[in-house]
C-alpha cells in the first residue's frame, strides 16, 4: 500500500529498538512520526488486517501449490519408489533362482572333479604296472640274451 501503513509503522519500530528504545517508547515514537502525517491508530489497525489478509491469501496459494507439488513431485517419486521395490524383488526372486542353479552347478562339479579325480589315479596305478611289468619283461629279455652270449658260442 502506499504511504505510511502498518508496515511502515513496523520498519520504524524496528529502527527504534535497534536504537535500543524500550518497545512502549519505540511504539510511542513510531506513532508519534506516523500521526503527523495523518495516520491514527485505526488506520495502523485496518492495514495491519489489510497485510494479515494477504499472508491468509498467500498461505491459500502456497497450500494450492504445495498439494501439486506434492502430487508431481511425492507421488511420482512414490510410485517410483513401489515401481524399484518390485524390480528389486523381482531380480531377489531371480538372483536366488541363479544362486540354486549355479549350487547345482557347482555340485556336478565337484563329482566331476571327483571322478576325475580317480580315473587320474586308476590311469596312474595302470601306467606304474605297466611300467613295472615292461621293466621286468625288458630285464628278462636282457637276462635271457646275457644268458644266451654266455652259454651259447
Amino acid at each position: 500500500m502506499p504511504g505510511f501503513d502498518y508496515l511502515e509503522f513496523k520498519r520504524a519500530i524496528a529502527q527504534l529498538s535497534a536504537m535500543k528504545l524500550d518497545e512502549a517508547t519505540a511504539h510511542k515514537s513510531a506513532f508519534a512520526t506516523a500521526a503527523t502525517l495523518g495516520i491514527t491508530k485505526e488506520k495502523l489497525i485496518e492495514t495491519a488486517g489489510y497485510y494479515r489478509n494477504l499472508v491468509e491469501k498467500e498461505k491459500d496459494h502456497f497450500a494450492q501449490a504445495l498439494d501439486h507439488q506434492n502430487a508431481t513431485k511425492v507421488t511420482a517419486r512414490q510410485q517410483e519408489i513401489d515401481r524399484l521395490r518390485d524390480q528389486i524383488e523381482r531380480h531377489k526372486t531371480e538372483i536366488t533362482r541363479l544362486q540354486d542353479e549355479i549350487a547345482g552347478y557347482l555340485n556336478q562339479v565337484s563329482a566331476a572333479e571327483a571322478t576325475v579325480q580317480q580315473e587320474s589315479e586308476k590311469l596312474d596305478k595302470a601306467k606304474t604296472a605297466f611300467d613295472k611289468a615292461h621293466q621286468a619283461v625288458l630285464l628278462a629279455i636282457d637276462k635271457d640274451v646275457e644268458q644266451m652270449h654266455k652259454h651259447l658260442a
